[in-house]
């Protein structure tokens, strides 16, 4: 599948020189686009990067809503198999319980984890939430305590996003969980665009310092490709920039 890149407005990285606003390697895997988002309130024109879920949790992506050769978007992918699978519910998710996930992924402490055997499976997550209101129209990454468990589990182990299965969108879901958005009917949920880009390069100095401590090989791509996958392209002079510290 091919698509055509425009480029609209450079998101405002903090580390420009560093980090700039790409689209994948792979349409035939993602959809991602910087978009157009119109503040209504400040009549300010800002950069967004739109993430459409469908009810099973993949990604469902397109460049532009509004153009007519945008082409549709490659069918979500599904989980890999074999991949860790976190299953958590509504009582889970009111205590705070992190014990699904030790159960699932055999973490128990820091000398438990095994890099390697989760890069190659990766973790996935299956959310039975029971919602009070039948009628609620919310997504569930709007509901404030499934945002708080992932608040917790995401401080426990802050290099879980390059572990996870990115082609299932496991990646774009758990973002949404943590950085601020809105829910649009013609784009899903679009991310507020700085609070996305200080999620995607502090996830990159922790994974990158995980990748190293681990003896992980090529850490720098693996950091790079958790990036691209939401949109973001980070140069070699960034991390030679971390080596030297």
């Amino acid at each position: 599948m091919t698509s055509v890149i425009r480029n609209l407005y450079p998101l405002s990285c903090p580390l420009k020189q560093y980090c700039s606003f790409q689209t994948p390697k792979s349409y035939s895997e993602f959809h991602f686009s910087s978009s157009e988002f119109f503040h209504s309130k400040q009549s300010l024109r800002q950069v967004a990067v739109s993430v459409s879920f469908n009810p099973s949790g993949n990604l469902d992506l397109s460049l532009y809503d509004q153009d007519q050769d945008a082409g549709k978007p490659a069918p979500p992918m599904p989980p890999k198999e074999g991949r860790y699978e976190v299953v958590i519910d509504n009582d889970i998710i009111a205590r705070l319980d992190l014990s699904p996930f030790h159960s699932a992924t055999g973490i128990t402490s820091s000398n438990s984890v095994k890099p390697k055997e989760l890069l190659e499976r990766t973790i996935g997550f299956t959310i039975n939430y029971r919602r009070e209101d039948e009628n609620d129209p919310r997504e569930l990454s709007e509901y404030p305590d499934i945002r708080l468990w992932f608040v917790r589990v995401d401080a426990m182990y802050p290099w879980l996003p390059v572990v996870l299965d990115w082609r299932a969108g496991e990646l774009a879901r758990y973002a949404a969980m943590l950085v601020p958005h809105q829910m649009s009917m013609r784009m899903g949920v679009v991310f507020n665009p700085e609070a996305l880009e200080l999620f995607v390069v502090q996830k990159v100095f922790v994974v990158y310092k995980w990748l190293k401590e681990n003896d992980i090989p090529m850490p720098r791509l693996k950091a790079k490709d958790m990036a691209r996958m939401l949109g973001f392209g980070i140069g070699d002079d960034l991390f030679d920039l971390i080596d030297k510290v």
